[in-house]
């Protein structure tokens, strides 16, 4: 049973030699095909490993205990069924983003300070993922920080990085006192850190509670859960757009497990009030993540407020599994952890497709913001149509994987008349309205994103200019975009797939989809709802291609060429066409006066002066302004008051050193 977590370590300790020697070649040539190869086929290792220990349904978890950490204790490494979905997710990610930087990673312009921190990262996921002790855990979490945060610093002389890499590391630091303080307190008196005495020892209602809102803190400041996303839309945009999408599609996901491990493991039996916080959270980062998002015209900060978005989809589908498992309803707790883990799956394929595709288009324009693009489907017509799955999926529409995850947390959400608590009873249904109003919101920024950078013409030389990218990072986008459908049109397996998870963390799990026919999948029962996504997909096939036919069957076929209605203009400018921020007009002026104290200012010429009006946005946000920016007022002014401690004498330093001393024995006094 040990072979199969020595083989993740093995990986592990592949990663890791490979950082260090990534550091020898520095910028010559071969190097970035030399390190990525290395570690494609490493990732290729762990992700088959991993998924043989998944599917073959193992009774008993693979351990390994090292002569590392702290002396009493060592370094506990486990795999069980949790983890080695993860794995699956954090691999296949990694795998992606290793093919990708193939071909991308040659336009690095600084590929040495890529290229170490880029297998180290892998390897501070994967060990996140396999420890079984909170030093182990912790050390790798900080491990995993500091390389991802050495990604983001790689373009440090841009504008902008420098600060997106300080607010990164300050709020990574925060969550993991966070982290150790939850630690800190499963661990108890006794002092024991081993995650199988954690399980063993009794919790109180007040510590678990307590427990939970620091893990929240801890994991969601990583995820990003509303308010701690302030570091996401930052950090994700300035890393290499590669690791932006192992940042977005998977680091995101290991804080995600953070939080199932310690909840739906560690803790316990959860309880409803603790759902209603983790559902009410859910629901607001949902709506608040897709609102970010439609107000962006750059593309990458797009996507980075589109994870937020579904980070609280899938903590909706965590908290919904809470109260259905306090509850003692086994079969509607499976259903939405399956949902969320189905979602956490879907969100690593797509959100990476589409950070690859903001890559192509920054490789190929040299530009994020989407105004400036346009007309790119006839010049990046491959690139285009990977990215046009990669919308369709997050919108959730079928026959994609988006819609299947979405449609079970729906799912889980219609069981709640089931619940006693007339508290959950109005929550639920009220989280419910939230997603599906993120859900049609995400639709239209998609919508916004695909038509204004792809469609029309182009809006600068750039975009004119704009040519194919290679094959390595077309093939990476390609797999990806399979993933999607194949997700889409065979859920069941999935499903099945994720029925030890369920069964190790709740004690149930979903119905065998593989004995419904046609592939259909039933959530609760045939009699009350099913999907099928595979005649989903025939139907709109066939649907599409009969419209196509009758239309060049029996439509006229008198053609006349003319120039398109320019709105009175003979001649109109790419200006003339819908920008980002013009699409997003109805959405601001419904939502911007509450979220964002968003305002028109509209600059327009006396008659007769010919210079163009101008029209310009100002939003604000204001979580970053009414949380943020008064708790860095207030460190600023401490440490400007504090800063004369440096002028002291060494006399009034031994003395303030005496004084602490006394103050710390008279404490310890007081306690004992």
């Amino acid at each position: 049973m040990i072979a199969a977590v020595v083989l993740q370590m093995s990986c592990v300790a592949g990663w890791l030699a490979i950082a260090v020697l990534a550091i020898i070649p520095g910028r010559s040539k071969g190097s970035t095909t030399l390190v990525y190869a290395a570690t494609l086929a490493v990732c290729a290792v762990a992700l088959f490993g991993s998924m043989g220990w998944l599917m073959g349904e193992r009774a008993n978890a693979s351990e390994l205990t090292l002569p590392l950490g702290l002396p009493w204790l060592g370094a506990h490494f486990r795999l069980d069924a949790m983890a080695s979905f993860f794995l699956v997710v954090v691999n296949l990610g990694g795998a992606a983003a290793s093919l990708y930087g193939l071909g991308y990673g040659h336009h690095e312009p600084s590929p040495q300070r890529v290229l170490p921190f880029f297998p180290a990262f892998l390897a501070g996921m994967n060990l996140v993922v396999l420890a079984d002790d909170a030093f182990s855990f912790l050390l790798c979490w900080e491990f995993m920080s500091l390389a991802s945060w050495a990604l983001v610093m790689a373009h440090h002389r841009e504008a902008g990085t420098a600060k997106a890499g300080y607010i990164y590391l300050v709020m990574a630091s925060f969550g993991t006192l966070a982290l150790l303080l939850a630690f800190g307190l499963l661990a108890g008196p006794a002092g024991d850190y081993g995650f199988i005495a954690i399980r063993a020892a009794p919790h109180t209602p007040h510590e678990a509670m307590l427990v939970l809102i620091l893990v929240l803190i801890g994991a969601g400041s990583k995820a990003g859960l509303v308010p701690l996303h302030v570091w996401l839309p930052l950090a994700h945009p300035a890393a290499p757009s590669h690791v932006s999408a192992l940042m977005s599609g998977v680091m995101t996901k290991v804080a995600i497990y953070g939080f199932i491990r310690v909840v739906f493991d560690l803790l316990g039996q959860p309880t409803w009030p603790a759902s209603v916080l983790v559902l009410f959270l859910g629901g607001l980062t949902a709506v608040m993540g897709i609102l970010y998002a439609m107000m962006e015209t750059d593309l990458k900060r797009l996507l980075a407020y589109s994870t937020i978005e579904n980070v609280g989809v899938i903590f909706a589908g965590l908290g919904l599994a809470m109260a259905f498992q306090a509850e003692g309803l086994k079969l509607a707790a499976a259903l939405a952890l399956t949902a969320a883990l189905f979602h956490v799956l879907n969100h690593s394929f797509f959100k990476s497709l589409l950070f690859f595709g903001a890559g192509a288009v920054l490789t190929a324009t040299d530009a994020r913001d989407v105004d400036r693009l346009g007309g790119l489907i006839h010049r990046m017509p491959f690139t285009s149509f990977a990215v046009l799955v990669g919308c369709v999926a997050i919108s959730a529409l079928p026959p994609f994987n988006g819609f299947v995850s979405e449609w079970l947390i729906f799912q889980a959400v219609l069981q709640s008349p089931e619940l006693p608590q007339w508290a959950l009873k109005i929550m639920v249904p009220a989280v419910g309205v939230m997603l599906a109003l993120a859900a049609a919101l995400a639709a239209a920024c998609f919508v916004k994103a695909f038509g204004v950078a792809f469609l029309g013409r182009p809006r600068s030389a750039a975009a004119e200019a704009a040519s194919e990218v290679d094959r390595t990072s077309l093939a990476a986008m390609f797999i990806l975009a399979a993933l999607c459908l194949l997700a889409g049109i065979l859920p069941g397996w999935v499903i099945d797939t994720l029925a030890p998870v369920t069964t190790e963390m709740l004690g149930g799990r979903m119905p065998i989809q593989a004995n419904e026919a046609w592939l259909s999948i039933a959530p609760i029962a045939d009699s009350r709802s099913s999907y099928n996504g595979l005649l989903v997909m025939v139907f709109i096939t066939i649907s599409a291609s009969l419209a196509v036919f009758f239309i060049h069957r029996f439509a006229s076929h008198a053609l006349r060429r003319a120039p398109a209605w320019g709105c009175g203009f003979s001649d109109p400018t790419p200006a003339a066409q819908y920008s980002g921020e013009s699409f997003a007009q109805p959405i601001r002026r419904v939502f911007g006066t509450l979220m964002f104290h968003a305002r028109d200012h509209v600059t327009m010429p006396a008659p007769g002066d010919t210079r163009p009006a101008r029209l310009r946005i100002e939003l604000h946000d204001l979580i970053w302004e009414g949380m943020y920016q008064p708790i860095a007022a207030a460190v600023q002014r401490s440490t400007e008051r504090l800063n004369y401690l440096q002028f002291l004498t060494i006399r009034q330093y031994l003395s303030l050193v005496f004084a602490t001393l006394v103050t710390l024995l008279l404490v310890l006094a007081i306690w004992s």
